[in-house]
C-alpha cells in the first residue's frame, strides 16, 4: 500500500502554480519545500478555516504555553479507540481504512480526477514525485526488462505500472483487496491500451492481497513505498528485516522522516483531527533506518528526501554490505 507521509493543514491554501509545473516534468530529482505550521493527521477535505482569533493565540504563543496545550490532548487514545473498533492493533487499523473510507479518498489523491482538494493535489503531486525518483534509481542501473521486483504495498499501482512498461517482472501486493483490485483494473487498462495481448517484452504485474509479513519469494528488487508510516519502529524494524531477506540486490524504502521538526508538525497536527477516521501515523529516523539494515547485512547506498507543502518522504535504496 502506498501511503503518503502525509500532513493536512486546516487552512485554506491557494494552488502552487510551481508545484502543479514541477508535477509535469520527467525525472526532476529531489524536490524541496518548507511544510506549513499548522497541520492535522487527516487529508480527507480541507477544513473549516481558523478564525483570526485562533490565529491570533496560535500564532502569539510562547513555546511553553504551545507545549502546555499540546499536553492536554490525548491522541493515543484516539488511536487505541480505532484498534479496539477494528478488533486488532496497527495491521487490523490499516486493512480496515483502506478497503473502506480510505480506499475511496486515496483512490482519488492517486488518480487523475479533478475531484480533489488543494491539499489532496500537493500530496498527489509529492507521491508522484517519489515514484519518479525510485524509478530514476532503478533505470541509472540499466533496463529493467526482465528483472523482478516485489512491489509491497502497492497501493493502486502508482509504481507497478510504470515498473511493468519498463519490462520488469512485477509481484505487487496489498493489504487492502480494494486497493488491489484497483490497481489490477488500472495495469490492464494502461498496458493492454484496448487490446487483447501485451506489447512484445511486456508482462503483466502479478497482483495479490498481503500483508508485508506474509511476503515470501525471492526478487532482484524490493520496494516498499510509504507503508512504514503506519507501524512504529519496533515493528517497523522486523519488517524491514523481512523485506531485506526477499530482495537478492537491492531494497528501496520510503519513509516520513522524523526530526524535531517533523514531530513538532505532527503532534500538533493531532490537536486538529479532521472528521473523518485516518490510520496512525508514525515517523521514524533515518538512522534508526539505517541501524535496522545493517542489523541484517544491508548498507545504504543512495539517499534522498521528498518534500511539498503537504506531503515528506525519505527515500534510501540499500545493498548488501
Amino acid at each position: 500500500m502506498a501511503f503518503t507521509s502525509s500532513v493536512f493543514c486546516p487552512i485554506q491554501v491557494s494552488p502552487n502554480p510551481r508545484l502543479q509545473n514541477r508535477h509535469r516534468r520527467k525525472n526532476p530529482g529531489v524536490v524541496a519545500a518548507i511544510p506549513t505550521l499548522l497541520t492535522a493527521t487527516d487529508v480527507s477535505v480541507v477544513g473549516n478555516p481558523f478564525d483570526s482569533t485562533t490565529l491570533a493565540v496560535i500564532g502569539g504563543s510562547s513555546v511553553a504555553t504551545l507545549a502546555a496545550v499540546i499536553s492536554l490532548t490525548d491522541p493515543e487514545r484516539r488511536r487505541q479507540m480505532q484498534a479496539e473498533e477494528v478488533g486488532g492493533g496497527d495491521k487490523e487499523v490499516v486493512k480496515e481504512y483502506f478497503n473502506n473510507d480510505g480506499f475511496q479518498r486515496w483512490r482519488r489523491i492517486y488518480g487523475e480526477t479533478d475531484d480533489v482538494n488543494k491539499v489532496q493535489l500537493d500530496i498527489r503531486i509529492g507521491h508522484s514525485k517519489t515514484v519518479e525518483n525510485v524509478m530514476k534509481m532503478l533505470t541509472d542501473e540499466g533496463s529493467l526488462k526482465g528483472v523482478t521486483v516485489c512491489d509491497a504495498g502497492c497501493g493502486t499501482g502508482s509504481l507497478s505500472i510504470p515498473l511493468a512498461k519498463e519490462g520488469a517482472v512485477v509481484s505487487a501486493s496489498d493489504i487492502s483487496a480494494a486497493m488491489v483490485a484497483e490497481a489490477e483494473k488500472k495495469a490492464r487498462e494502461e498496458l493492454l491500451e484496448g487490446k487483447d495481448e501485451l506489447s512484445s517484452g511486456l508482462v503483466m504485474p502479478k497482483f495479490e492481497v498481503s500483508d508485508l509479513e506474509s511476503l515470501s519469494g525471492k526478487y532482484d528488487t524490493v520496494v516498499c513505498l510509504d507503508v512504514l508510516i503506519h507501524y512504529p519502529q519496533s515493528k517497523a524494524d522486523a519488517m524491514i528485516a523481512h523485506l531485506a531477506s526477499l530482495a537478492e540486490n537491492r531494497l528501496i524504502l520510503s519513509f516520513a522522516p522524523k526530526t524535531f521538526y517533523y514531530s513538532l508538525l505532527k503532534r500538533i497536527g493531532e490537536l486538529f483531527p479532521g472528521p473523518s477516521k485516518a490510520t496512525r501515523a508514525y515517523l521514524h529516523a533515518e538512522a534508526d533506518v539505517e541501524r535496522a539494515l545493517q542489523k541484517v547485512g544491508w548498507r545504504i547506498r543512495k539517499r534522498g528526501l521528498i518534500t511539498t507543502q503537504f506531503y515528506f518522504a525519505n527515500i534510501v535504496e540499500a545493498v548488501r554490505a
